[in-house]
């Protein structure tokens, strides 16, 4: 492993119809946005942990009790944990703590944005290795689909209008109030609607419907 002092935390829902990629249901449906939730996990999973590039975790919510996340232990070798908090921010927040105190960088990514790359992955370890205190990919609708810190403090997620367009011009807003030392890397998209689907297809990435 390139980064052996370092983590890899890819969040996940429990994939249950109705409740994962609503705003694709009215396109696929309950079954296949789920369905399609279900394959962009594991397309994230194989992109993190087929990198080697560190110890991949699995951090689920609300807990790792599903049989699917036992299957994505099983097929990615990678560890099990549950989300805790009330909201998106704390719970980001608490597994970025938790794991910084094991490793000296983490990178968090979500279960919806197959255009990461394994390079993406290496360039965001490698600006954290050099020293920075934090690495940011923003995201096209606002968001962003990775951030990576080498040091931890609340204040970088609270404040936060989440699953709104103003959640990467709100951190970039906290890092410098914090006076981080930080690098934004190139903007990506991910899936939340269906105009993203196209694009998906591109990818080779099987949708179901």
């Amino acid at each position: 492993m390139d980064y052996p002092d370092a983590r890899i935390i890819v969040f996940a829902k429990t994939p249950e119809p109705g409740k994962v990629k609503t705003r694709l249901i009215p396109t696929l449906g309950e079954v296949g946005a789920n369905q399609l939730h279900q394959q962009l996990t594991r397309h994230v999973l194989q992109t993190a942990s087929g990198a080697e590039l560190c110890p991949v975790e699995l951090w689920c919510a609300p807990d790792s009790g599903h049989e699917f996340f036992r299957q994505c232990q099983d097929a990615f070798s990678v560890s099990l944990h549950r989300q805790q908090g009330e909201n998106l921010g704390q719970r980001m927040g608490h597994a970025l703590a938790t794991a910084l105190q094991q490793s000296q960088q983490v990178l968090i990514i979500g279960a919806d944005c197959p255009a990461l790359t394994v390079q993406d992955l290496h360039e965001a370890l490698s600006v954290l290795a050099s020293g920075q205190d934090a690495v940011v990919s923003p995201a096209e609708d606002g968001g962003y689909v990775l951030l990576g810190l080498s040091r931890f403090d609340p204040a970088l997620f609270t404040g936060i209008d989440w699953g709104t367009a103003e959640v990467m011009a709100q951190q970039r807003a906290r890092l410098k109030a914090l006076g981080w030392r930080w690098r934004e890397l190139a903007q990506r998209w991910d899936v939340d609607r269906p105009e993203d689907l196209p694009r998906l297809q591109a990818l080779a990435l099987p949708i179901s419907h």
